[in-house]
Order: C-alpha cells, then sequence, then structure tokens
C-alpha cells in the first residue's frame, strides 16, 4: 500500500489558489468576455458547418434550438453578467467577486456549454436536465453577487438589473422546460421573448453610455440626456415585450405589432438626438451608435413582419441578435477590456474591421435571404461573424489574461 502523504491536500489546495489568483480571475469582465468571444467562435463554427453538411447533429432536440440558447443564454448572458458585475463595482464601491468565487461561477458556466453533449447515461433527456439545473445556479449566483454589491450600497438606482438578469433565468428555465416536453414552437416563441428582454437591457445600458462615451471621444463639454424619453422608452419597451409573449403563449389573436412599432420609433428618436458626424471618425464611437441604430431598425421590421408576408420574423430579429447585440457586444467588450486594464482607448485597425463585419452580417443575414436565397445569406453571414469574433480574440486574449498595465488590481 502507497502510504498516506499528508501534504498532498495542502499541495492541491495551494494550487488551486494560485490559479485563481490569475490576472484573469480578477474582475469578472475577464473570464466572460474571453469565455464570450470563444463561444462566438466555436458555436458559430459548428452552426456553420451543420449548415454546409459537414457535421452532423446527434442530439434528440433540433439543432436550430441548441443555436438559439447558446446565442442568447450563452453568449449574450455570459457578456450581460460579465459586463453588470464589473460595473456595478464602480457605481457601488463594493468589491465585485473574484479570484476562487468568480472561477467557480466560470467554471459552472463552462459545464452547462457541455451538458448539452453529454450522451450514453441511459437516461431519456438526461443532458437537458443537467443543463437546466447549471444554468439555473450560474444564473442565481450572477444574480446573487450582483444583488449583493446593489444592496449593500443601497443603490436603488441600478435595482432595475436585478428584474432584467431575473426575467432571462426563468426564460431559460421555461425554454429548456418546453424543450424536454418536446414543445418546440413555444421553446423557440420563449427564446425570442428572451432577446426582445435583452433590448430592455441594451435600451438601459445605451442610454448611460453612448451620451457619456460620445462627449468624452469627441471632447464634448456636456453629455446629451433624455431622461423623459428614456423614461418613456423603458415603460413602451415592457409594455411591448409582454404584449409579445402574451400573444405567443397565451392569446394568439393579440398582435404586437404596434407596439413594437412605438418602440421602434422612440429608439430611433434617441439614436437621432445623440448622433454627431464625428463619430465616424472613432470606432469605438461608430460602432456604437451604428449597432443602437441597428435595434430601431430590428424592431421596425419585427413590427412589419405582422402585417406583410414578405418580411420574415426571423430574419428580422437578426437585425437585434446580431446587428444590435452582436455588434454593441463587441464593441463594449473591446471598450471595456482597454478601460479596464488601464490601456488608452485606441484600437488597432483590424478591430474597426471587425466592428463593420458584423453590422454588415447583420443586413446580410435579415435582409437578404428573400433575394439571394436563405441558406446563402445564413453561411456568409455565419462567415463574416466568425471572422470578426476572431479577430476580437486575437487582440483582446493578451489583454484578459495579463494584468494591468498600471498595476492597479481589476
Amino acid at each position: 500500500m502507497r502510504p498516506i502523504n499528508v501534504t498532498e491536500p495542502m499541495s492541491e489546495q495551494v494550487h488551486f489558489y494560485q490559479v485563481s489568483q490569475w490576472p484573469l480571475w480578477m474582475l469578472a469582465f475577464r473570464p466572460y468576455f474571453l469565455a464570450a468571444g470563444m463561444l462566438a467562435v466555436l458555436s458559430i463554427g459548428y452552426w456553420l458547418l451543420i449548415l454546409t453538411g459537414h457535421a452532423s447533429w446527434q442530439l434528440a432536440i433540433p439543432a436550430t434550438l441548441w443555436h438559439a440558447h447558446e446565442m442568447m443564454f450563452g453568449f449574450a448572458g455570459a457578456v450581460a453578467v460579465g459586463f453588470l458585475l464589473t460595473a456595478a463595482q464602480t457605481w457601488t464601491g463594493v468589491a465585485s467577486i473574484s479570484g476562487s468565487k468568480l472561477m467557480l461561477l466560470t467554471l459552472l458556466w463552462l459545464a452547462a456549454r457541455g451538458a448539452f453533449f453529454i450522451t450514453g447515461t441511459g437516461i431519456e433527456n438526461f443532458n437537458l436536465y443537467a443543463l437546466l439545473l447549471l444554468q439555473l445556479l450560474w444564473w442565481l449566483g450572477a444574480i446573487m453577487a450582483l444583488a449583493n454589491m446593489l444592496f449593500k450600497a443601497s443603490n436603488k438606482n441600478n435595482y432595475q438589473f436585478l428584474p432584467m438578469l431575473s426575467a432571462l433565468c426563468v426564460l431559460n428555465m421555461i425554454y429548456l422546460w418546453l424543450v424536454i416536453e418536446q414543445n418546440m414552437l413555444l421553446a423557440l416563441a420563449v427564446v425570442d421573448t428572451a432577446v426582445l428582454v435583452m433590448t430592455l437591457f441594451v435600451g438601459v445600458v445605451a442610454g448611460r453610455v453612448l451620451p457619456f462615451f460620445t462627449a468624452r471621444g469627441l471632447d464634448l463639454t456636456e453629455q446629451v440626456r433624455t431622461p423623459r424619453l428614456d423614461k418613456v422608452l423603458l415603460y413602451s419597451s415592457i409594455f411591448a415585450v409582454a404584449l409579445y409573449f402574451i400573444s405567443q403563449l397565451f392569446i394568439p389573436t393579440v398582435k404586437p405589432g404596434w407596439a413594437l412599432g412605438l418602440v421602434a420609433v422612440l429608439h430611433f428618436s434617441r439614436s437621432l438626438v445623440w448622433w454627431r458626424s464625428a463619430v465616424l471618425k472613432v470606432p469605438l464611437l461608430w460602432s456604437l451608435h451604428f449597432s443602437y441604430l441597428a435595434l430601431g431598425f430590428g424592431l421596425a421590421l419585427l413590427a412589419l413582419s405582422f402585417y406583410s408576408p414578405i418580411i420574415l420574423f426571423k430574419d428580422a430579429l437578426h437585425m437585434i441578435t446580431i446587428g444590435t447585440i452582436g455588434m454593441m457586444i463587441l464593441a463594449m467588450m473591446t471598450r471595456v477590456s482597454h478601460g479596464h486594464t488601464g490601456r488608452p482607448l485606441t484600437i488597432p485597425h483590424f478591430i474597426a474591421v471587425a466592428f463593420a463585419l458584423v453590422l454588415v452580417a447583420a443586413i446580410i443575414r435579415s435582409l437578404l435571404p428573400v433575394v439571394i436565397g436563405p441558406h446563402i445569406a445564413w453561411q456568409l453571414s455565419a462567415v463574416l461573424w466568425i471572422v470578426a469574433f476572431s479577430l476580437f480574440l486575437l487582440h483582446c486574449i493578451p489583454i484578459l489574461t495579463r494584468r494591468r498595465v498600471d498595476g492597479r488590481r481589476g
């Protein structure tokens, strides 16, 4: 028998501690932006192989449901959590989770990504039950971490993000349960609702950062503030999302198109108020402005899809998922990665190209399927997306995995 070495447990504990002290685990934006970038490339890469017939899909659920889940609740969810747990430290002055706690929360997210592909257990839908549990634990961990910071500081101005994350968590659980129950049409309606909930998040965040970033980037003396419009837009958006959810799950005769159209007009109005032609000279600004403008266009297309057979709802939705969520995520991840590591807010030309590629991908995916055919449009859009996020990873992996250049912690 091999003698017991009493130092082994301590050795393993020290090793874990050392790993948790890597720069990657200093603040939430680091692991989640890195993980989201990698998921953006790998999941869409696999999706492209499926679309072109170069990869088979062996799971019992349709590949489209995996694709929808991973892009909404995996990719966008990770960025939302990484951003909020980072920004909340600035808002509240309360230290965000880091080290081993952040590492464990991230491992939950990673385990959920792999749970989809668990096979050979002999238990029907074991992978989906495992995924449901892991996603629930991850959402609850993130929400509790954010709530702890906001409540400690009594930061009531940002309490609104807690119901937003909670709504995404609930929709995620409903989605997975419907998939388990083989109710695929309702599941897709739920994930579409989650996209609209994410537009609430985008609207609130854009209302705070776009005027500030624009004023700072263009050396303006003051920000353009629209408090009344912001409030009307928030309540109108909540109403439109609720109306869509009701129309899809409970009362099919309800038509939410007019409400979505109203919200589109409000977003367009705010875009015009914020716009300055000088932003075209600053990639970190025009990328944010165009991604926000795409939200107005996307919602307008969604509204029209309820009244015109030419415009398909799913095509219109991709103006939001790619053009707004995808492009704003790419721009915000780049800016936050620079700003929170003490680097100047200047980017290489190829990152500006990445921003443009995502915008073109959104246009191709949402507007060109009826012109060049859906499969060609889907494939072209996927290729441009993969290239764009690969460029992001090329630029930001060294930034996210190394210490701040000014020597501060974060």
